[in-house]
């Protein structure tokens, strides 16, 4: 039976997420009921003795740009004759600052627990380290296993899905020095003639009102303090948010109307929505829905159907558009070809007012460097803790000078 009187003080989706881990009685379609229900961001949940998430401009700092690169996710798969394990990062490694649990409770000791040569992007880990190691078979189900049907394109069995934080557990966190920044693609810049209305409020530090619209990915899903687990960290929207206020010194409020399982044409139903809030920017945040089977074209008529009806009403709101990350090209619902044709019809809306944040060119270049289990948070189409920061670096590349 339900405690329902411990609810009584819970304000948000992750308190409320966190109450009901407890209680032993939350399942994956009960979630998606509670973030279509609330519509709220993520939220800060904590066991007595966890340490809760605290905002750090570190962790805001873009990846590409830094000497150091914070707290980059891996998932270290073993060999089943050697026990040895290994993994990679996404740049040369010239000094290993730290190795840590996802939860970052945890750091393991050099040599013991890992190794690594200069220069190189892989570490290894021996049969004998406390890191956590899988085998390959621990990321696949038997076919038809899974409330989700998630085949995997060899045809052997199912992907893993994690409901949770099967992942984030899974996961462990690398702080490295850079042996190089060799990173080619190319990356937001901060210009304020992009978001000319956003700008000019953030740089007087006056109030700024954000509404962000999307689907599963928006509503926080698989970042830790969604799942309400250690380290508490935020998904990229409320990290952004917490970013400019801090930057700026200044109030953002954020509006989150996201929705899982959502896609464009039900984004331009909600644009009354959109509207009531009032806002001064506005991000949209589609594509990994739509990616099941609607083409370029008609994905870019819907984000501009949106852009428009938003602007007959509120004719100076700025837009951020974002290109999403790729899903588990292993999966075969997922047509991979259609995210980079996403992303060019995106660019094309892109003007003075409307600018485009480019998760998919970022993921492309991940998968080259890394494997998919290594930034999932369930093991198809969504971030980890490493991807929802990704996401709030891209943003604030755009939004901070």
């Amino acid at each position: 039976m339900i405690n329902t009187r411990k609810f009584s003080a819970l304000r948000s989706f992750g308190e409320v997420a966190g109450e009901l881990r407890r209680q032993k009685i939350l399942s994956f379609p009960l979630i998606c009921f509670v973030v279509g229900t609330f519509n709220l961001t993520s939220a800060h949940v904590m066991a007595q003795n966890d340490v809760p998430w605290t905002y750090s401009v570190d962790a805001l700092q873009p990846f590409w740009r830094t000497d150091v690169v914070q707290r980059e996710s891996v998932l270290f798969l073993r060999d089943a004759d050697s026990g040895e394990a290994r993994a990679s990062v996404l740049f040369p490694v010239k000094k290993i600052v730290s190795i840590e649990n996802a939860a970052g409770s945890v750091v393991y000791k050099p040599d013991t627990d890992y190794a690594f040569t200069v220069d190189s992007r892989e570490i290894t880990v021996p049969a004998k380290s406390d890191i956590v190691t899988k085998l390959p078979a621990d990321l696949r189900r038997p076919a038809n296993s899974q409330k989700y049907r998630l085949t995997h394109r060899d045809g052997n069995g199912e992907i893993l899905f994690g409901a949770m934080l099967e992942y984030h557990d899974m996961q462990t966190w690398v702080t490295y020095e850079k042996a190089d920044n060799d990173w080619p693609v190319v990356m937001p810049t901060f210009d304020a003639a992009k978001l000319p209305r956003t700008i000019e409020l953030l740089k007087l530090a006056k109030p700024i009102s954000i509404v962000l619209l999307g689907d599963s990915i928006s509503t926080g899903c698989n970042s830790s303090g969604w799942g309400g687990g250690a380290p508490f960290q935020p998904a990229y929207q409320d990290l952004l948010r917490e970013h400019l206020a801090a930057h700026y010194k200044t109030t953002v409020t954020l509006t989150n109307l996201s929705v899982g399982g959502q896609s464009t044409p039900w984004g331009i139903q909600q644009i009354d929505k959109v509207v009531e809030a009032k806002p001064d920017l506005v991000i949209l945040a589609f594509g990994m829905n739509d990616s099941a089977g609607r083409s370029p074209e008609e994905f870019a008529n819907n984000t501009l159907e949106m852009i428009s009806k938003t602007r007959e009403s509120l004719p100076d709101s700025d837009f951020i558009l974002i290109a999403p990350m790729l899903g588990n090209r292993d999966w075969t619902t997922l047509k991979h070809d259609v995210f980079p044709q996403y992303r060019d019809e995106l660019a094309k809306l892109c003007n003075p007012g409307v600018a485009l944040a480019d998760m998919t060119s970022v993921w492309i270049e991940f998968l080259k460097r890394k494997k998919d289990w290594d930034l999932t948070g369930n093991g198809v189409n969504h971030p980890n803790d490493f991807g929802h920061r990704v996401y709030a670096q891209v943003l604030s590349a755009i939004l901070v000078d």
